[in-house]
């Protein structure tokens, strides 16, 4: 059975500042919540912070968790209120069914293989494993990039991204029938809501670790229920290790159809 969870973090807190530091330290403190694994176990995780003051720690895990010695080492373990919050994942993947739509967020790490480690819009740090391979793998360093690299793959993942909505203007607003058309694709809803790039280092190594991240969050719509499933339990992109590839789903708002 799977496990969705939501940790409250103290930011303010030493432990803290660590976790929040490291993408490979709250790795480990999340397999640390997990008594039962097995070898092919996926685990994935996000670190939401939207409010920097109350940063949340999601983790979807194959078996339930108990994230007791993160509310002790950066939480508020004296305080009221809830600390954390385990739920079943199965409902929400009953609900699953071709052309439901469900508001989301990933944050993910948009990448691309090439022979040509110079290539634009991508950021390229190489390690010594891949001095002695012919393709790197570059991070996408663009907006523009990093969107075009999410669309591109919504269909393998089981979604497709819907066009906006937008409002009819105000009266008196409109635009003069002289004005030109373009053929210019629909915008879509999904829009790049945190752009970060992360160093750190790995025990026994100095060669650093770049984690380039992009935040994407709108609205989707399901093409196919088995392969979204398979998204959502497995992940989409590389660095699921370090906090990237958790897709989340949430009821679309009243009215936002």
């Amino acid at each position: 059975m799977t496990y969705l969870s939501r940790v409250r973090i103290n930011p303010l807190r030493a432990a803290s500042r660590t976790l929040l530091a490291n993408p490979r330290a709250l790795h480990g403190a999340v397999v640390a919540g997990i008594p039962d694994t097995s070898p092919g176990d996926r685990i994935l995780w996000r670190l939401d912070a939207d409010h920097p003051r109350r940063p949340v720690l999601l983790a979807l895990t194959p078996s339930k968790p108990d994230w007791t010695h993160i509310v002790e080492q950066a939480g508020w373990p004296d305080a009221e209120g809830e600390h954390y919050a385990i739920r079943d994942y199965s409902p929400l993947l009953g609900q699953l069914a071709i052309g439901r739509e469900f508001a989301f967020r990933l944050k993910a790490s948009p990448v691309q293989n090439t022979s040509k480690p110079d290539k634009p819009g991508a950021h390229h740090t190489k390690t010594a494993a891949e001095l002695h391979h012919r393709s790197y793998r570059m991070a996408h360093r663009t907006a523009a990039h990093q969107l075009t690299w999410f669309l591109e793959r919504t269909p393998r993942w089981g979604f497709m991204i819907p066009a906006a909505h937008t409002d009819q203007p105000a009266p008196g607003l409109e635009l003069p029938t002289a004005v030109p058309s373009f053929d210019a694709p629909p915008a879509q809803e999904v829009r790049i809501t945190d752009r970060s790039r992360t160093t750190f280092t790995k025990p026994g190594t100095r060669t650093p670790v770049t984690l380039t991240t992009a935040t994407f969050e709108g609205r989707l719509r399901i093409t196919d229920p088995s392969l979204l499933q398979t998204a959502l339990l497995g992940g989409i992109g590389p660095s699921k290790a370090y906090g990237c590839g958790l897709l989340t789903l949430a009821p679309l708002p009243t009215g936002s159809r």
